[in-house]
């Protein structure tokens, strides 16, 4: 009865949603919701069907060797799912931009399954299958389950599917576990089961990736060590380089810690003596786990096949660490899932926001969910390199073309990003006569390297990002008019961390984030929350970093401890130092503004505090004649 009563009230809110494009609290899950919407923003009818996009076997076929090493590593664990799942289901496996690589299962519900193309070769993003429990949980970045009507399209009601994302070692996500059923009442430990099999696949692919590494193996059961249920650390030296989604967990680390951390800042002692004579190790924040180190290329031992059981206790979920430090909100999360599907379609993305609103973290992403994942990412500051060398550097050059250059040439940043996504940060500070050079690139989709007879084709999505504004005509303007419509053909604008209004649990996460440590005073917790931010989330982050270590060694967090120009703002005062700003333009100067006053005219000190190169530091404050200036 309660599962008619919930059909009943799915099959409401899909009428209201159609109608009015809103639904009332409690019809539907917020994260389903939240898909929904993505859907129809993307101009997808939830009363059609999903597109046909057949693939070919031969594409089928490369997209399966580009996750080759994915494929390989999950196959045990699909097969115990299969088994442990159900057997009339389909174990399914997908790349992260949602193409099915792989099923296993239940023949005859493969065969209806078919009918709405759940099968290998087939997309399913949100934007080709719609709400979907590979596709959303892609875009969500947690597990989830869609369950009958929750789907977007109404022939995928005849499915109930649950999904966990598979990320690797540095958090980054390599594609989607699924378990799809014929839609009923939902199992109550089917999501717990698909996230054991992902276990069992990550512990796999971090064995295989740090052979070269020591890895150190932690568990609180002395028999948890050597099942996928174990925390995994690599260290190259004493440096941390990787960890699993479990020693995430445990330690409260994100991936921002991964080549920052040494061993010494998460335990006692140094890496060659761990374990202790009793086999264990002692974290900093006071926790004793069993371990066992396994040095640089040793061979890993031969996992034997567990099964696939439910943890006695689960920990309580936290978010996967991978998006650095701009944790995205989910009005973000949709708009990167549109820049997606633009870019795949060769639209060209332009990112506005302050200075460490995540730019860079949002085209990294967009490249990792993007067609153009396998290919490169090639990331060029415009305001960083001087304009004698950004002309070489963007487009190449040849054997001898000019005075200084290298025997071999060079083949240039342009071309670097061959098949792949070039992402132009700055691109405000990118001289005019270059510009005039880059718009030729775009048109003809090649490159004339310095000294070269001939141009060279090159293909590659196109990602720019700005703190200033842009679309604005006269001789001051920082691009030319007919370059700006060439690169803003979708424009995304991130908005400042002042801005969020879920702020003090962003600060919180932060924090604990770090590692082990005391609590946030109030009166510290207040004087942040109400900080403009003026370098946003680089800014905030290099702050809490801070305190934290100097909070390691007194064992609290003081007042002092705190960046002069947040202990001497007054709270009442702080939010309104940008409050008046009428545009991206006007906000980045009053923020420069005030970081050279907080570092008495020190250049160096505040392009470190605004997450910014000294160089664009210098060409904004003496724009805006601001002359007494310190170089450091």
């Amino acid at each position: 009865m309660a599962t008619q009563s919930r059909w009943q009230s799915l099959s409401q809110a899909r009428q209201l949603f159609n109608q009015q494009g809103v639904v009332p609290g409690g019809l539907v899950a917020e994260p389903i919701l939240r898909s929904w919407r993505r859907c129809a923003d993307l101009g997808i009818d939830m009363r059609g069907a999903r597109r046909a996009e057949p693939m070919t076997a031969v594409e089928l076929r490369e997209a399966r060797q580009r996750n080759e090493a994915l494929r390989r590593m999950s196959e045990p664990a699909m097969s115990l799912l299969r088994r442990e799942g159900g057997s009339d289901g389909l174990v399914i496996l997908s790349d992260a931009q949602g193409l099915v690589l792989d099923s296993d299962g239940d023949i005859d519900f493969a065969q209806r399954a078919s009918r709405v193309a759940l099968m290998p070769g087939a997309p399913w993003d949100e934007a080709a299958a719609g709400t979907n429990a590979i596709g959303t949980a892609l875009v969500e970045g947690r597990p989830i389950i869609v369950d009958g009507a929750e789907h977007y399209f109404e022939p995928n009601r005849i499915l109930t599917c649950a999904a966990v994302p598979i990320t690797d070692s540095e958090g980054r996500m390599l594609g989607v576990l699924d378990l799809s059923r014929p839609a009923r009442e939902v199992r109550p430990d089917v999501l717990a089961l698909v996230r054991a099999a992902v276990d069992l696949i990550e512990h796999r692919l971090f064995d295989s990736a740090h052979e070269p590494c020591a890895v150190l193996r932690l568990h609180a059961d002395r028999s948890g060590l050597g099942t996928p249920g174990e925390a995994l650390l690599a260290f190259e030296g004493d440096l941390l380089v990787g960890a699993n989604r479990r020693a995430m967990q445990v330690l409260g680390l994100a991936a921002t810690a991964l080549g920052v951390y040494r061993y010494a800042d998460l335990f006692e002692g140094d890496l060659e003596q761990a374990p202790d004579a009793a086999g264990r190790v002692h974290a900093r924040g006071g926790a004793v786990y069993h371990a066992r180190l396994r040095l640089p290329r040793a061979r890993p031992q031969a996992a034997s096949q567990p099964a696939l059981r439910l943890p006695a206790a689960p920990a309580p979920a936290r978010p996967v660490a991978r998006r650095d430090p701009a944790s995205f909100d989910a009005a973000t999360l949709g708009a990167l899932a549109r820049a997606v599907h633009l870019s795949d379609a060769g639209v060209s993305i332009l990112l506005q926001g302050e200075t460490g609103a995540g730019k860079e973290i949002f085209a990294r992403q967009l490249h990792a969910r993007s067609r153009r994942a396998a290919g490169p990412f090639v990331a060029v500051n415009c305001a960083a390199l001087p304009e004698s060398l950004i002309e070489s550097e963007l487009f190449g050059y040849e054997d001898g073309a000019f005075t200084g250059a290298r025997r071999q040439g060079s083949k240039g940043l342009l071309r670097q990003a061959h098949g792949g996504v070039l992402f132009l940060d700055e691109i405000g500070d990118m001289p005019l006569a270059l510009q005039a050079r880059l718009l030729r690139v775009l048109q003809s989709r090649e490159v004339s390297p310095l000294g070269g007879a001939r141009p060279v084709a090159v293909d590659f999505a196109l990602v720019c990002a700005t703190h200033r504004a842009l679309a604005h005509d006269g001789p001051d303007a920082p691009v030319r008019p007919d370059l700006y419509f060439r690169i803003a053909e979708y424009t995304v604008t991130l908005a400042p961390l002042r801005a969020r209004p879920d702020l003090r649990e962003l600060l919180r996460t932060l924090w604990a984030a770090q590692g082990s440590g005391p609590a946030l005073p109030s009166g510290i917790e207040d004087a942040l929350a109400h900080y403009a931010w003026p370098g946003n989330y680089r800014q905030m982050v290099a702050v809490l970093r801070t305190l934290h270590v100097l909070a390691g060694a007194s064992g609290r967090v003081d007042e002092e401890m705190l960046p002069a120009e947040i202990r001497g703002v007054p709270m009442a005062q702080a939010p309104a130092t940008v409050a008046g700003a009428a545009s991206l333009q006007a906000i980045a100067d009053e923020a420069i503004r005030a970081a050279l006053a907080a570092h008495a005219g020190n250049v160096s000190a505040a392009a470190r505090a605004l997450g910014v190169h000294r160089s664009t530091l210098y060409r904004r404050a003496a724009a805006l004649g601001l002359a007494r200036m310190r170089p450091a």
